[in-house]
């Protein structure tokens, strides 16, 4: 087990980390669910079956991580905005951490940033789309969905991405011009 768990940490790692670092948007977060993931792969590894790729199954995991997080990070939110004073304070919002998106140039980071306007699932088809660089059919196996499911979320996400991405351009013209 230990030369697999080794051979999978090799392989797939790299694509592990970004697809949870994309769907967190935090460095500290993604690396805490990676090794979620890795213990999961652990415990079920000589269950895996074969029936999809190694990547496939273990991005299946990697996407329930994710899900088990906002979950948690959702009741965690509602909790404290119920005990919280509105009348006295505010809070500020979480933006990701600029040594986060810095590598990235000025389109990605744009494109980044608008992931936000889309649903997990959305989210979670462009990563393994467009950044993991995976079929159609590899991301409805490794999402659980299928193919027309991956299509129309892909579809939906894109647009609402184009539409985000229309609306920053047309505002940082309009701050050019002006």
């Amino acid at each position: 087990m230990e030369e697999a768990f080794q051979r999978i940490y090799e392989k797939y790692h790299s694509d592990l980390f970004q697809f949870l670092f994309y769907m967190v948007k935090n460095r500290e977060q993604a690396e805490d669910l990676v090794q979620e993931v890795y213990i999961r792969i652990l415990k079920s590894h000589s269950s895996f079956e074969g029936r999809s790729s190694e990547k496939t199954w273990i991005l299946s995991i990697a996407r329930h991580v994710a899900i088990d997080f906002f979950r948690k990070q959702k009741t965690l939110k509602q909790r404290i905005f119920e005990a919280f004073d509105w009348d006295r304070e505010q809070i500020r919002d979480h933006q990701p951490l600029p040594e986060e998106i810095a590598a990235l140039n000025e389109e990605m980071q744009m494109v980044y940033r608008t992931l936000d306007t889309c649903t997990v699932d959305q989210r979670a088809v462009v990563i393994l789309r467009y950044i993991q660089g995976m079929s159609i059919a590899d991301t409805a196996a490794a999402l659980g969905f299928t193919e027309s499911k991956v299509k129309t979320t892909q579809h939906r996400a894109l647009k609402a991405l184009k539409n985000k991405l229309s609306e920053h351009s047309i505002r940082k013209e309009g701050i050019a011009k002006g």
